[in-house]
């Protein structure tokens, strides 16, 4: 078992080390954003998924910005389900593909 060390700047929900921790620059670094800070990977992903670079440089590039983001502030609110039930939660298909190797 790994030990909780600090909560996410996104989610707020305690990070686990291990493989659901990932490091996110607020200013990417292909527009020379120097600072990563931990985060979870989920959380990583989805700030990815919903924004460009060049959106992130010139506006997202802080936690609270991001939280403010409608569509990231709906993913914390499910997000922080997942957590609640798994403290390692990484991918929400993961129980659905080791069903589908299973078969």
């Amino acid at each position: 078992m790994h030990d909780a060390v600090d909560a996410c700047p996104l989610c707020g929900v305690l990070m686990v080390d291990g493989p659901s921790v990932d490091r996110h620059h607020l200013v990417p670094k292909s527009k020379k954003g120097k600072e990563a800070e931990r985060c979870h990977v989920v959380c990583h992903r989805k700030i990815h998924s919903t924004l460009a670079e060049n959106e992130l440089m010139m506006y997202w590039n802080t936690w609270e910005r991001l939280r403010g983001h409608e569509e990231i502030a709906k993913y914390v609110r499910w997000v922080r389900k997942q957590f609640s039930r798994d403290p390692e939660f990484i991918d929400r298909h993961k129980d659905t593909n080791d069903r589908r190797r299973r078969r």
